[in-house]
């Protein structure tokens, strides 16, 4: 397949465009600065400059842009921020591909988890370092929920929509990757490793979490896959916050003490916290699962391991 890229140099984006290389797929990623290579195509999503002859002819658009969520205060230039950084970059892709007379056959166009919002699962505790089971889980039929993230998903979504008749549209849901070298627990892994970490919050609130090796390679499989809209992107396995730094914390042979209160963190963070780190999202990957999708990590003792190396 030629696949086109956008947001190839980000962790997820870079991961995949390896990913499809190695498997013998042509890539092309989109660049804001001087393509170097025969694989690299110049656009400017802020102002809506691509040529649409770039889309030519090829088989797919993967669209994974986007400015960190977590990465700084949420000021509110950094909110305009981190709706720009998707919706133009979305708008621009599905503009082009408008003047095509044969447009791509899919366009999978990044959401995330963030779209139900917060408070969903009941948080009953189970013993620690376990996962717990708590149902309903959501699935992708279930309303939007409220807050930032979810009014930027709904938008974000909605702006992938606006590609041609007869393109297959994905808006992957993704919840919270896990990555040796950054990630969700970027920070959070070196404390870990020192014997320093610990849950946040209550550590009951549920993270719908996947390791970065299954995140790319459900990417690629809803390439081709027989699905459409949204789809649930986590491991099958629902865990809470305490299982999942519990379990990491036990691979990697060390402690995990110091719990992170909820009061500090929303001082530390504000709305962040309360939205990114507190945030109950108890999702159900069974349509991923139903389509085909085999996971390399489909448990928290998997991905501990293998984020522990």
């Amino acid at each position: 397949m030629r696949i086109v890229v956008a947001g190839a140099s980000g962790l997820i984006g870079s991961a995949l465009a390896s990913r499809l290389a190695a498997n013998g797929h042509d890539v092309v990623r989109l660049v804001r600065r001087p393509p170097t290579s025969a694989g690299e195509s110049f656009w400017n999503p802020d102002t809506q400059v691509l040529d649409p002859a770039i889309l030519d002819g090829a088989d797919a658009v993967v669209n994974l842009c986007g400015a960190g969520i977590g990465d700084r205060p949420w000021t509110r230039g950094r909110l305009r921020t981190l709706v720009d950084s998707r919706l133009h970059p979305t708008r621009t892709l599905t503009s082009a591909m408008r003047k095509l007379a044969n447009p791509p056959a899919v366009f999978l166009s990044q959401s995330a988890s963030g779209y139900y919002g917060t408070g969903h699962g009941k948080q009953t505790p189970g013993r620690a370092g376990h996962a717990s089971s708590v149902l309903p889980q959501l699935r992708e039929n279930a309303p939007a929920g409220e807050g930032v993230l979810a009014r930027l998903c709904v938008d974000w979504e909605k702006a992938a929509r606006t590609a041609p008749l007869g393109v297959r549209v994905i808006t992957p849901r993704t919840g919270v990757v896990l990555s040796r070298s950054g990630g969700a627990l970027g920070r959070l892994m070196p404390l870990l490793r020192a014997g320093l970490g610990g849950p946040l919050g209550n550590g009951l609130q549920h993270w719908p979490w996947i390791t970065l090796d299954d995140e790319t390679a459900a990417l690629e499989f809803l390439l081709t896959a027989d699905l459409e809209g949204p789809v649930n992107v986590c491991a099958p396995e629902l865990a809470d916050v305490n299982a999942i730094i519990f379990a990491i914390a036990s691979a990697l042979r060390r402690p995990a003490l110091f719990r992170m209160p909820a009061p500090l963190l929303k001082l530390a963070m504000g709305h962040l916290a309360d939205e990114l780190i507190l945030a109950d999202q108890p999702l159900d990957s069974a349509l991923l699962a139903s389509a085909g999708f085999a996971w390399t990590h489909p448990t928290l003792q998997d991905a501990a391991r293998w984020l522990a190396g």
